[in-house]
């Protein structure tokens, strides 16, 4: 079993920053991906960034250029730098793990709130 556990989410201006961050533990092992999802109410989860195997980055287009995502492979910690957060970014991120050869798994993190006034 996998945990994920995130920090990091508040309240913050339009054009402000904020990191999170989502630390892992458990059993981790063949991972294919990590990364971060936002869900706004009535709508379904998105992907925001992912950090691949091969370590490559692929991120949506509307935080191509804003958001990074990083790891410390030695901590098992995610991270995901906003910058310039403009109020459509407001939403509940998570963070995923999915890993697994022939079967695959996802992991979830709680979620965080990130809220960006304008």
């Amino acid at each position: 079993q996998v945990r994920l556990v995130e920090s990091g989410g508040g309240l913050v201006q339009d054009g402000g920053s904020l990191r999170l961050s989502c630390a892992a533990s458990g059993y981790i092992f063949a991972v294919n991906h990590m990364g971060w999802y936002r869900q706004v109410p009535g709508k379904p989860r998105e992907v925001v960034a992912l950090s691949k195997r091969d370590g490559n980055a692929n991120y949506a287009e509307s935080v191509e250029g804003r958001f990074t995502i990083s790891k410390d492979n030695a901590k098992n910690t995610m991270f995901l730098q906003m910058n310039s957060l403009k109020p459509e970014d407001t939403a509940v991120y998570y963070c995923n793990l999915n890993q697994g050869n022939f079967r695959t798994v996802d992991y979830w993190g709680q979620g965080a709130q990130v809220t960006v006034s304008s």
